[in-house]
């Protein structure tokens, strides 16, 4: 055995791989290759290579004393391979404290030391490539880990080039990964594609390779959140992958429902900070009066401060249940099921405030088909949207309520006479937190949720709301459900 590695082998030997793979060889010669010409510049007695698929590994290619090892299935749950899968990437072993038996095998061949390195793409164990010695003195020879290491990265290139490799049909580790992997060149063309980012993205791996990436490509190290064009949202980390040819992997995996849940909880800071400071601090400083000035006030003063009081508590219950509804709706609930619109639609009239309620005009049809929903969330799609007429409408014009079916379909309508609205804002309008222009947020103030909220509602219901200007002036809200 050398005393250091013969770096001149070694380059003369890989220079010969890389003319292989140049005139078109791929795959298992070409490893073999790089094993046959690994061994002797390191001075092993054998080498192997172990292929790693979701099922668990096998030995696939081999030299010296090794041979005998190609097509030996590793279990994934026997010792030496957690122990080899776990840890430095690059290990120097006893072979004698190798658990199982295949410690035992490989002592009884004359090899008593290993040294171990794996071949990873982004972290993601692809295979394993091991360096067999007689001895059991790792400090014998100089440069044995990393030039191991180094092949061990050439052996993952071929992998993420995916030419040839991997060996077995159900591929490598990574193609059994949940989240979304792909190795891009310094091109930024895609150069290997896992199942799972197909999953994600919607793209094949024949649309991708070869093809920029769908989405934008954060620096080395970085997290990017990123918003799809079909409105979902992944999150995208990338890092350089180690060894020659500027490779860049990138994971990412769908977070839409991560940012749904980040959503209510902005949600809930927002207008806990902004929206519920109004009527409380009207509240305290009303009560605060009616306490220090109760004995000089008037009885209409007394009044009038109680009645405030009164209008502002409910303004502040109100609040509450829509930031309870956002929070909740669009969770899993109670499944849709066919109900009565008409008889809905009379009793969530029914239980609107009074002021409202006295505006409200609702003509139903007989024999309204039944619509297909959740018959206890009408109430507050209704109400919704009859304070959201009453708020842009003049107090002595009608709120007019009507009903109507087509053969797919279940639909009501809330129309008013007010200020209307403009074409540009139909679909704004039911952002979360979006009331139009500043000047109809100091006109008109609320927290901008009503309309939110609506949607989240119907559409939860497999239904859809729209918005549109009232010819003559005003604003019609329409809501569809399918039919029960």
């Amino acid at each position: 055995m050398p005393d250091r590695t013969d770096l001149a082998a070694l380059i003369t030997g890989h220079g010969r791989v890389i003319e292989m793979i140049n005139s078109g060889e791929v795959g298992l010669p070409v490893l073999a290759q790089l094993l046959q010409v690994v061994q002797p510049a390191i001075g092993a007695a054998s080498t192997a290579f172990v292929e790693f698929a979701p099922t668990g590994g096998r030995v696939i290619a081999a030299t010296g004393g090794a041979e005998w090892a190609v097509g030996r299935p590793v279990s994934p749950t026997d010792p030496a391979t957690v122990c080899l899968l776990s840890g430095p990437r690059v290990r120097d072993i006893r072979v004698d404290r190798i658990p199982g038996p295949i410690g035992a095998e490989l002592v009884d061949r004359g090899l008593r030391r290993m040294v171990a390195a794996r071949a990873e793409i982004g972290g993601l164990t692809v295979g394993s490539l091991h360096a067999f010695y007689p001895d059991d003195d790792a400090s014998t020879a100089a440069g044995q880990h990393e030039v191991v290491a180094y092949i061990a990265s050439c052996i993952a290139h071929m992998y993420s080039d995916q030419s040839g490799l991997p060996v077995h049909g159900d591929g490598p580790v990574v193609a059994a990964l949940a989240d979304g992997l792909a190795v891009v060149d310094r091109e930024g063309r895609v150069r290997l594609w896992n199942p799972a980012a197909a999953q994600v993205t919607g793209r094949t791996v024949a649309e991708s390779l070869n093809r920029a990436l769908p989405f934008p490509l954060p620096p080395s190290g970085q997290v990017l959140d990123h918003r799809l064009p079909d409105g979902r949202w992944i999150k995208i980390t990338s890092g350089e992958l180690p060894g020659p040819g500027a490779l860049r992997v990138v994971t990412f995996r769908d977070i839409t429902d991560q940012q749904l849940r980040d959503q209510d909880r902005d949600l809930f800071v927002a207008v806990t900070s902004h929206e519920l400071r109004t009527p409380v601090t009207v509240i305290k400083g009303y009560a605060d009066t009616l306490t220090e000035h109760w004995d000089s006030l008037t009885d209409a003063d007394r009044r009038q401060a109680a009645r405030v009081i009164g209008q502002r508590a409910n303004e502040l219950a109100r609040l509450v249940d829509r930031l309870l509804t956002s929070a909740t709706e669009g969770r899993p609930g109670e499944p849709s099921v066919p109900f009565d619109l008409g008889e809905a639609l009379r009793a969530a009239v029914a239980d609107l405030p009074t002021d409202l309620r006295r505006r409200v005009v609702l003509d139903v049809p007989e024999g309204l088909p039944r619509a297909l929903g959740t018959r206890q969330s009408l109430t507050t799609v209704l109400t919704e949207l009859g304070t959201n007429a009453d708020k842009y409408s003049p107090p002595d014009t009608p709120i007019e309520i009507t009903a109507e079916s087509n053969e797919r379909t279940v639909s009501f309508r809330v129309a008013d006479r007010g200020i209307g609205i403009r074409p540009e804002h139909v679909e704004r309008a039911f952002d979360r937190f979006w009331q139009g222009e500043s000047g109809d947020r100091r006109g008109y103030p609320g927290a901008g949720l009503g309309l939110y909220l609506v949607r989240r509602i119907v559409e939860q219901q497999n239904g859809w709301v729209s918005l549109r200007p009232r010819s003559g002036g005003g604003t019609v809200a329409e809501v569809r459900l399918p039919r029960g």
